[in-house]
């Protein structure tokens, strides 16, 4: 089976500041759109330090906190209150400051363990068709959320939604995440990606190497923001690949 074609769109900002300003307005405006279409805004979140900044901004920003419905794209198997986890991360820096009801966060129960999360977070995401939005961040290597280069993405259709991590290549070994096809599942997928660290990784995308970050095939295709730099200093571009 061939796997769908991945359209990116390429927005490349002088600084990572600048890069975080616009992020959080476009989450922002989506969530309007989402709001006034059906109420709601589901949205996934990342880890890592690239969308740390926008979460602070959004902590300072107006929304309809309430109608917001907040999701994660895969986390680390530790204690919950641990500071490596991702939805520590985003509580201490947004979510505890906003209005969103608590009950409307939902975090993955990873201190269970991977098979007991796996199941657990499958459950949680029975009722939720498509996302509204999807975030994601890209790792040196090519990873994105906790899908990395020689394991399995759950790229196929039929992969199931939630994926039990053993093995991982970074630290922890055992984490929990959203299968590539249930990442693709939403209205719109924004990679934040800052860093030098990144410039291999997004050659490598960009010249059509299948990374963990190409598997993400949603059907309007996916936003790449990212530091100028990392495009050898050309400004924002559209493409295909």
């Amino acid at each position: 089976m061939s796997h769908p074609t991945q359209t990116c769109r390429w927005h490349a900002y002088p600084t990572a500041g600048e890069l975080s300003q616009a992020a959080a307005q476009k989450i922002l405006h989506s969530a309007q759109q989402a709001i006034a279409r059906s109420g709601r805004f589901s949205i996934v979140l990342a880890g890592g330090n690239s969308p740390r900044q926008v979460y602070e901004l959004l902590r300072i920003s107006d929304a309809d906190w309430r109608c917001w419905q907040v999701y994660f794209g895969d986390e680390r198997c530790l204690p919950p209150q641990d500071k490596e986890r991702n939805s520590r991360m985003a509580a201490e820096v947004w979510l505890d400051h906003v209005a969103t009801p608590r009950d409307q966060i939902h975090p993955i129960p990873s201190e269970l363990g991977p098979e007991q999360a796996t199941a657990a977070y499958t459950k949680t995401l029975e009722a939720v068709g498509e996302f509204d939005m999807v975030l994601l961040g890209l790792g040196e290597d090519g990873h994105t959320a906790s899908l990395f280069p020689g394991h399995a993405w759950g790229i196929e259709q039929g992969s199931p939604p939630v994926m039990s991590i053993f093995d991982s290549p970074k630290p922890p070994p055992q984490r929990v995440s959203l299968s590539a096809v249930r990442l693709g599942q939403a209205h719109e997928v924004l990679f934040l990606v800052t860093g030098a660290g990144k410039r291999q990784a997004i050659s490598d995308w960009r010249s059509g190497k299948a990374i963990p970050a190409s598997a993400i095939t949603p059907r309007g295709g996916v936003d790449v923001y990212l530091e100028e730099s990392l495009l050898g200093g050309s400004h924002a571009e559209t493409g295909k690949m």
